[in-house]
């Protein structure tokens, strides 16, 4: 057979590029990781083993958040996230260098200031967007510094695709911690369906590549924890608010209506029909909240309602509501929210079967942002499921302290995304918006510029 020296180069080219992509994968990848999308300020050293006759591994070297303290203000205060990052950031990359792992032969190190050596990092992953972007450079301009200095990639990491691949991430560290962990791909292996929900964020994600994202629903006005938040002011005592860690009252919300946890929500039952979901419950205080979309199939979230039908009711009554009231508006504030979410994921989830009916179907669930860590959450998602026709689908979430921003989450994307061939050039900016979705104006995950794969720029 003959090939021209056209052919030949092009064929050349292939080979080295698959035989790069293939030494990218069989040997240990080890990445400090930046968030700094919002008020988290947070550094992570991850390492993944991925030799492909063995098992997926992953360890967590490091890993350490400072939330920026605005309960002054009652919710984020943009300046002072942006000064708290400025003031945090350095000293915790500084104390981070000291969990990196002890070189082994051959392995190029760093000196650090006691005169010991580490292993060098092989990429610094740091989040690009979305998000505030004053914070977001913060982040990423520490990154490319690092970058430079060390003379190694760096991966601008979506924020977004950071939270649903985190569950692959827990999955190797799991096998990491498992002697008699099997080979295998990593889990959940594509496509699943993800459901982000979180202070800014709240929609439903088709996942079928790394890169591939459809957005099934997203909210048209505020976020489900931004919901649960605004609720929470409004039900819970001010004495309470006030102990909080933070400005994320839903987590103290969920603590005040469900204090002895799952035995507390036991008993619940979800709509067994669509018909079931439009009744609006009667409370016995005289109040009751309605369910948004409840008359429609809509691929459509709206959490706004919610709060503000909860404002109404409080609203001049703060000294007259009961502990019980107040516990019981808290807890419908919940279930709403909640099965409203649960609504349209079965209403996606027949929509792929149908859409797709000669392809593989949707085996996992994966739910991710900082509201995942409710386990009110996670019951009702588990219920409708179940009796709706999708109880073989499994449910994955990561465990709460990994729920949250946290800059473990974007260092394993970093490294799945070096691993597929991807960097980013030093130009590269921060992003305040960012879609996930390949068919949205910006391109998704590989639309904007800056992008570098393998030698080649590809933007």
């Amino acid at each position: 057979m003959f090939f021209s020296t056209a052919s030949v180069a092009t064929l050349r080219k292939s080979v080295t590029g698959i035989s790069r992509r293939i030494s990218r994968q069989r040997r240990d990848l080890l990445t400090l990781a930046i968030e700094t999308s919002c008020d988290d300020t947070s550094v992570a050293i991850v390492e993944k083993t991925s030799e492909s006759h063995l098992v997926n591994k992953a360890e967590i070297h490091f890993l350490e958040n400072i939330t920026c303290d605005s309960r002054a203000h009652r919710g984020i205060h943009p300046v002072l996230a942006l000064e708290s990052h400025q003031e945090n950031l350095a000293n915790l990359v500084d104390k981070a260098l000291g969990y990196l792992p002890a070189p082994k032969n051959g392995e190029k190190t760093i000196s650090l200031k006691d005169g010991s050596s580490r292993r060098r990092p092989d990429l610094i992953s740091a989040t690009r967007g979305p998000g505030m972007r004053s914070n977001l450079f913060v982040g990423l301009d520490t990154g490319k510094a690092l970058s430079v200095a060390w003379q190694i990639p760096v991966v601008g990491v979506h924020h977004m695709q950071a939270h649903l691949l985190t569950p692959r991430l827990v999955s190797c560290m799991e096998a990491g911690n498992n002697e008699s962990a099997t080979p295998g791909a990593i889990t959940p292996e594509f496509p699943f369906l993800s459901i982000l929900v979180s202070g800014g964020h709240s929609i439903l994600v088709h996942s079928q590549s790394l890169t591939d994202h459809k957005i099934l629903a997203s909210s048209e006005d505020v976020a489900i924890g931004d919901t649960l938040d605004k609720a929470a002011r409004d039900i819970v005592p001010v004495s309470l608010l006030q102990e909080a860690k933070s400005t994320m009252y839903g987590k103290t919300l969920e603590q005040f209506v469900f204090p002895n946890g799952p035995a507390d929500f036991a008993d619940y039952r979800p709509p067994i029909n669509r018909g079931e979901e439009v009744i609006k419950k009667q409370s016995p205080w005289g109040w009751s909240l309605t369910t948004p979309f409840a008359n429609t199939r809509a691929l459509r979230l709206s959490f706004s309602s919610v709060a503000s039908t909860v404002n109404k009711i409080v609203s001049g009554r703060e000294d007259q509501l009961s502990h019980e009231e107040r516990v019981d508006l808290g807890r419908e504030a919940m279930r709403v929210s909640f099965e409203h979410l649960a609504s349209r994921t079965i209403i996606a989830l027949e929509t792929l079967r149908v859409r797709h009916r000669d392809e593989e179907e949707i085996k996992t669930l994966v739910v991710s942002g900082g509201v995942a860590a409710n386990r009110f959450l996670m019951t009702v998602l588990r219920s409708f499921l179940d009796v709706r026709g999708f109880e073989h689908i499994k449910i994955v979430a990561p465990p709460p302290s990994l729920c949250t921003d946290n800059a473990a989450m974007i260092g394993w994307a970093g490294i799945e995304m070096f691993e597929a061939g991807w960097r980013s050039d030093l130009s590269c900016r921060a992003l305040r918006k960012w879609t996930l979705d390949p068919q949205a104006e910006d391109g998704g995950i590989l639309g904007p510029i800056g992008w570098i794969r393998d030698s080649e720029s590809v933007q």
